[in-house]
C-alpha cells in the first residue's frame, strides 16, 4: 500500500539538496515519510539518501524549511542504526550543535541521546571527543529546551562504566567545570547532571563524588547565597530518595547540617526563599525511610512543621500541609502525628478550615493531605486506628461530612474530585459508613451519575463506589439494597449511561 508513496519519497530526497527552492519537495517529501510505515521505511533504510538532508539542513533557509528539515530527519533517524548514523554522519552531527536554530541542536543532543544506548555505538561517541564536548557545552545554551536535551543525552551518556569514567575524568570533566563558571543558572545546571549520574548506582555516585561537584553542590547547599541554597535542596531530595543517596549523606554528616540549617532559620530573615525546600527534605526521607526514626532524631523538622502549619503565611501553610500529608500516608507516620495530641487536632482543624476558604490551589492541597492522613487499607484497621481516624475526622470541622459534600458539589474539577478522593480514603471504614448512611440523601449522591460532568469526575466517583462496595462491613451497614446498587454501579463501570427509550407518535413533529 505504501509503495508509491516510498518511491516517491527516495525520488524526493534524491532530489530536494539539488534545489535552490525546495520548500515545496519538502512538504511533499514530509507528507510522503507520514504516509508511509516506520516498518516499510526500515526495511528500505539502505537506500535512503541522509546525507543531502543534512546538507540542506546545514545550509539554512527559513524557519518552515529548517523546521521540514528537522522533521523530516527525527523520522528517518528513528530507523536507521545508531553505529551507522555515527559512523556516516558524525561530522554532521558536530556540525548541527552550532546551528544558529536550536530545533537543530536539540534533535542533534537527541541523536547522542539515541545513539549511546546502543553499547558499539557508544564506544564510538567516545572517540570522538569534539561531538560530546559540544554538548557539555550546551548545558550553557541560553535556550533551556537546549540544555534540558543536553543534560538529558549525558545522563544517558553516563549510564556505563566506561562512559561514566570518561565523562568525569580527564578533559571532559575539565569542559564541564569550566561550563559551571559562566552562571549561577549553568552551574545548577551541572549539578542536576551529576545528580541524575549520581542516581544511577552506587558506583555513579562514587565518580561523582571522586569529581568534587557534588561537595561543590553541597558547599552551595550550606552557603549565603539564600537562591542557590533553595535550589540545590531540590536535587539533594532527590538524592535522598535513593538508597545509596541517603547512605552517603547520612555518612557525610549532610542530613544533620540540613537540619542545624533549619534549626537557625528562626534568625534569617530570608529564610522563606529556602526553608519550604529543607522541609520538603525531610518530609521525603521520612516517607523513604522510617517516619518514626526522622522524627525521633531530627526534632527540629516536626517542631517547623507544625509552626508553618500554624504559621498565617499561605506559602509556609502550604508547604507544611504537603508535609504532613506524606508523613501521615502509613500508619507508622500517622502514629508520630497522633503522638502531637491537641496540637495537631488544631492543626487538622486549620486545614479543614483552609479546605473550605483558601485559593483553589490550597484548597486541592489540603484536601489531597486530608486523603492521605485518613486512609487505612482493610488490614490496618484495629479499632485504635479506626479510632484514631475517626476523630482526626471531626476535628477537620464541626461537621466534616457536609463540609465536604458541600466542596463536591462545587463547579470546579480538582476541588470536586478532591473532595471524593476524601470520602474515598474514609469509604472502606465502618464509622465512615455509618456517617454516610446517617447523612441524609448522601448514598443517593453515591450512586447518582448525572452529577459527574467529566471524565475525571466519573473516575473519581467509581473509585468511591468500588471502595465501598469492596469493603467488608458494607452490606451490614448500608443494607442489602445500597449494597446491590453499589454493586451494579461496580459493574456497569464508571462510564455508564442508562439508555432513554423513546416512542414514535403518530402524527408527532
Amino acid at each position: 500500500m505504501a509503495a508509491p508513496e516510498m518511491d516517491e519519497a527516495l525520488m524526493l530526497l534524491a532530489r530536494v539538496p539539488l534545489l535552490e527552492e525546495p520548500l515545496q519537495e519538502l512538504r511533499a517529501l514530509r507528507l510522503s515519510l507520514l504516509a508511509v510505515p516506520l516498518s516499510a521505511l526500515r526495511e528500505r533504510r539502505a537506500e535512503l539518501p541522509l546525507a543531502g538532508l543534512f546538507t540542506l539542513t546545514a545550509r539554512g533557509g527559513s524557519s518552515e524549511q529548517i523546521s521540514l528539515c528537522v522533521s523530516i530527519l527525527e523520522r528517518l533517524l528513528q530507523i536507521m542504526d545508531p553505529l551507522y548514523v555515527i559512523q556516516n554522519f558524525g561530522e554532521e552531527l558536530q556540525k548541527g550543535l552550532f546551528h544558529p536554530d536550536n530545533s537543530v541542536k536539540i534533535l542533534t543532543i537527541a541523536q547522542v541521546g539515541k545513539i549511546v544506548e546502543d553499547s558499539s555505538a557508544a564506544r564510538e561517541i567516545l572517540s570522538t571527543p569534539e561531538l560530546l564536548r559540544q554538548v557539555i557545552y550546551c548545558i550553557a545554551d541560553e535556550n533551556l529546551a537546549v540544555a534540558k536535551e543536553a543534560i538529558m543525552s549525558l545522563t544517558k551518556v553516563a549510564q556505563t562504566a566506561e562512559s561514566l569514567e570518561a565523562l568525569l575524568a580527564g578533559n571532559f570533566l575539565v569542559d564541564l567545570k569550566n561550563v559551571m563558571t559562566r552562571s549561577d543558572i549553568v552551574r545548577c545546571r551541572v549539578y542536576e547532571l551529576v545528580i541524575n549520574i549520581s542516581l544511577v548506582s552506587a558506583d555513579s555516585l562514587n565518580y561523582c563524588v571522586n569529581s568534587g561537584l557534588i561537595s561543590e553542590l553541597i558547599r552551595e547547599l550550606t552557603g549565603n547565597d539564600v537562591l542557590l541554597r533553595a535550589t540545590c535542596i531540590e536535587m539533594v531530595t532527590s538524592l535522598a530518595r535513593i538508597y545509596h543517596g541517603r547512605q552517603y549523606l547520612a555518612q557525610q554528616g549532610i542530613i544533620d547540617k540540613i537540619s542545624n540549617i533549619i534549626i537557625g532559620a528562626d534568625s534569617d530573615p530570608f529564610s522563606s526563599f529556602y526553608l519550604p525546600g529543607f522541609v520538603k527534605f525531610f518530609g521525603n526521607l521520612a516517607l523513604v525511610d522510617s517516619p518514626q526514626q526522622i522524627c525521633e532524631r531530627y526534632p527540629a523538622f516536626v517542631e517547623k512543621v507544625f509552626s508553618m502549619a500554624e504559621s498565617q503565611d499561605p506559602t509556609m501553610f502550604g508547604v507544611a500541609v504537603d508535609t504532613l500529608g506524606i508523613l501521615g500516608s502509613n500508619v507508622e507516620g500517622k502514629l508520630v502525628l497522633q503522638k502531637k495530641g491537641s496540637r495537631f487536632h488544631h492543626v487538622l482543624n486549620r486545614i479543614g478550615h483552609q479546605a473550605k476558604n483558601a485559593r483553589t490551589e490550597l484548597r486541592v492541597r489540603c484536601l489531597e493531605a486530608i486523603s492521605s492522613l485518613l486512609y487505612l487499607q482493610q488490614d490496618q484497621q484495629t479499632e485504635d486506628l479506626l479510632g484514631m481516624t475517626e476523630s482526626w475526622f471531626s476535628s477537620l470541622s464541626s461537621q466534616p461530612l457536609e463540609l465536604f459534600r458541600s466542596i463536591s458539589n462545587q463547579p470546579f474539577p480538582d476541588l470536586h474530585c478532591g473532595a471524593l478522593k476524601v470520602f474515598t480514603a474514609i469509604a472502606s471504614q465502618p464509622w465512615a459508613q455509618r456517617m454516610m448512611l446517617s447523612s441524609p440523601g448522601f448514598v443517593e449522591y453515591i450512586v447518582d451519575r448525572s452529577v459527574e460532568p467529566d471524565k475525571s469526575s466519573k473516575e473519581a466517583k467509581y473509585e468511591l463506589v468500588k471502595a465501598l462496595a469492596n469493603s467488608k462491613t458494607i452490606a451490614e451497614i448500608f443494607g442489602n439494597q445500597h449494597y446491590l446498587r453499589l454493586r451494579a454501579y461496580l459493574r456497569e463501570g464508571p462510564y455508564y449511561v442508562k439508555a432513554v427509550s423513546t416512542t414514535a407518535v403518530e402524527g408527532a413533529e
